[in-house]
């Protein structure tokens, strides 16, 4: 029997996963809400076979293996926890935590409940991120001296106030929501922040409208990176190396991949990317994990670690201090 998907509120980024789950024949069982009205209209309509009026209510249904957890940022590390306690595999959408201590107790109840957990970031399963890692790997532009990304996008005065993005209660602002997409290139490439500063523009409601964060990596290499809420739309990953650069217009949903490659005489060429459904990709990982016949492209030490590198982020910003990350052992 594959693995059953259950998914653990009816929020928008669903709407990516339901297709995703379906091209990548993995059955949608069940979908929980806290209203057990909306919990069944949204399975009927979208041909999902039970809708459960609680959260816990889904953890307790035997017929789901793998848990998708699409609740608000501040509610993944607490539905982490209970679905791996009710012996789920568990899927949670990114920033699981800006928190090393609850990384760590997850990654440990996961381990200790045989158990597989990841966090989702699903640009890390298209193949322009894998040929990327490649071509930095085969040293196609020398020893790699910075990495710089950026994620923003105008969100201000376009949301009303009850976006959760807003709610700092709810671990809101822009590091969370898609500063987390460039720490997770940056460590990619570099590895993890030895030393980290940053800055940031906070709103009404106390999130950080704009962050720009400056990291020193191993090896001497500086990673550098910016996100927001408040400027036009920007995204984009560059790997600068002793001898050219590796330029990424559309790093993070890769709707139309590809990857330039700038030598340092001058010369570019592009290298063609397929295009393909991130989402799908990182479910059919996820089942292939479980099954055992694959890792997890984005396992629990990555977790760690990126909680590590946003906590120290998070912290440099609001202290207005460099600030060393904390040892993840």
């Amino acid at each position: 029997m594959g693995v059953r998907l259950g998914i653990l509120s009816t929020a928008a980024i669903n709407d990516l996963i339901l297709p995703a789950a379906q091209a990548a024949g993995i059955p949608v069982v069940a979908v929980a809400s806290r209203d057990a009205a909306r919990a069944e209209m949204y399975a009927a309509a979208h041909g999902i076979t039970r809708g459960h009026g609680s959260y816990q209510a889904l953890l307790d249904d035997p017929e789901v293996d793998l848990v998708y957890i699409s609740a608000p940022n501040s509610q993944h590390v607490e539905w982490t926890l209970r679905a791996i306690a009710a012996g789920k595999h568990v899927l949670v959408e990114k920033p699981f935590t800006r928190s090393v201590e609850e990384a760590r107790a997850a990654a440990a109840a996961a381990e200790a409940a045989g158990v597989l957990l990841s966090e989702a970031f699903m640009w890390r399963h298209h193949p322009q991120t894998r040929a990327l890692v490649n071509l930095v790997r085969d040293g196609v532009i020398g020893r790699v001296q910075l990495v710089r990304a950026s994620f923003a996008f105008e969100l201000e005065g376009l949301r009303g106030a009850d976006d959760t993005r807003f709610d700092p209660a709810l671990d809101g602002g822009s590091l969370m929501d898609v500063g987390c997409y460039c720490l997770s290139a940056i460590r990619l490439i570099a590895g993890e922040p030895e030393r980290v500063h940053a800055e940031r523009r906070v709103g009404r409601s106390g999130v950080d409208l704009t962050l720009a964060a400056t990291l020193r990596m191993p090896g001497d290499v500086i990673g550098q990176f910016d996100c927001g809420f408040a400027t036009p739309h920007r995204d984009e990953l560059e790997v600068v190396g002793s001898e050219g650069s590796l330029y990424v217009d559309d790093p993070w949903h890769a709707r139309k991949p590809g990857i330039e490659v700038r030598a340092a005489d001058g010369a570019r060429s592009v290298v063609e990317i397929p295009t393909e459904d991130s989402y799908r990709l990182q479910l059919e990982n996820m089942a292939a994990a479980i099954a055992g016949t694959e890792p997890l492209r984005v396992d629990t030490a990555d977790l760690l670690c990126q909680a590590r590198a946003l906590e120290a982020v998070h912290r440099a910003a609001v202290e207005g201090a460099t600030v060393v990350p904390p040892p993840v052992g």
